[in-house]
């Protein structure tokens, strides 16, 4: 397995502050589907980054197409709002252990 960093790029520097009600639903589908992926296992982190750059996943897959066609199928990159990810190969990655909860 490898892991990769997904960058999402917003269609401008302002987005999500002035998101119309269509783009954020989009972005709505776009958390849901990153949502999915975590609970099957491929999407390590996932969430929103205000300054400066969109949004960002870390994902541990197969290899670079696969980390590819998981960029490919978010609903956001479908969605025609010019968002597009970046996708950065890493080599290695350091992560503590898995929080204990008491149930």
């Amino acid at each position: 397995m490898a892991y990769f960093f997904l960058r999402l790029q917003p269609p401008r520097p302002t987005f999500p502050h002035d998101g119309t009600r269509e783009e954020m639903a989009a972005m709505k589908r776009h958390a849901e589907y990153w949502h999915r992926n975590a609970l099957a296992g491929s999407a390590i982190i996932v969430g929103p980054v205000f300054e400066g750059e969109g949004a960002l996943a870390i994902v541990e897959v197969e290899d670079q197409a696969a980390a590819q066609v998981l960029a490919d199928g978010d609903p956001i990159i479908a969605s025609g709002f010019d968002f597009r990810f970046d996708i950065l190969p890493m080599p290695s990655i350091i992560s503590r252990p898995p929080a204990v909860r008491n149930a």
